[in-house]
């Protein structure tokens, strides 16, 4: 009976040992998306005025996805050095309509 027991407890142990290496695993990964969260939120700050930023934080509330999809653009835009200065809100309404103007309809017609 030890030896069933023995391994009762070295596959318990294993089981414990794994749970700890997933909780930290988690926490780092929280930790990395944390801080691209900030990095983002800065270059907004840099990117954006404030007007334009309160329009994205706004749009966000209902479609976070897009919001993401517009800063990254916003982003790329800026490592490549074509943002010349602050983005104002007019300018991100005219980038806003561009990008959702991309989207297609679809009209159901019945007949």
């Amino acid at each position: 009976m030890s030896d069933i027991e023995e391994i009762r407890r070295k596959r318990m142990q294993q089981l414990q040992q794994q749970a700890q290496q997933q909780s930290v695993d988690a926490e780092s990964q929280e930790r990395m998306r944390q801080e691209m969260e900030m990095q983002k939120k800065q270059a907004m700050m840099q990117i954006l005025t404030p007007e334009a930023r309160s329009r994205l934080a706004n749009i966000r509330l209902t479609k976070p996805e897009f919001v993401d999809q517009i800063e990254l653009q916003l982003i790329q835009l800026a490592q490549m050095g074509r943002v010349q200065s602050k983005i104002t809100d007019d300018q991100l309404k005219e980038l806003l309509k561009k990008v959702a103007g991309q989207k297609r309809e679809i009209n159901i017609s019945w007949r």
